[in-house]
């Protein structure tokens, strides 16, 4: 997948198709997806622990239908318009299923981060003597 000239929408529907498998039936989670000039890099679904007692496997919760996974795809897409400013970083959509009441809730972390290696040589202070910044800098 070319993602120079795809839109982040595009490549976060992408994303949630490619995980549709593994979303279905999960009770609890979170997916990542790292950000990169606007490029997906990768992405990936942690899924809470399954939960033994006395060494046995306990019965599996009731978890995201088919039909919710898709909600939650147009969630994440359409949660993309509170992004703003910036192109690395990672999303985190945490989620959960309640069984009770068969209905989900998920929240959206966006985390923006940069590499201040690249800004190093960006970074000139205007105020100083050229021969004061060989010792800082």
């Amino acid at each position: 997948m070319e993602t120079n000239s795809v839109s982040l929408a595009r490549q976060v529907d992408f994303v949630f198709r490619q995980l549709e498998g593994e979303l279905t039936n999960a009770a609890a989670g979170t997916v990542l997806i790292h950000i990169r000039n606007n490029s997906v890099g990768k992405f990936g679904l942690r899924h809470h622990p399954i939960e033994t007692r006395n060494g046995k496997i306990e019965g599996t919760e009731k978890g995201l239908s088919s039909a919710q996974v898709q909600a939650f795809r147009q969630m994440a897409i359409d949660a993309l318009k509170l992004r703003q400013d910036w192109t690395h970083g990672e999303i985190l959509y945490d989620f959960s299923v309640r069984p009770s009441t068969n209905s989900w809730s998920a929240s959206i972390l966006y985390e923006s981060n940069y590499n201040m290696a690249t800004w190093n040589n960006r970074y000139v202070p205007q105020n100083r003597p050229q021969h004061m910044l060989r010792e800082y800098y």
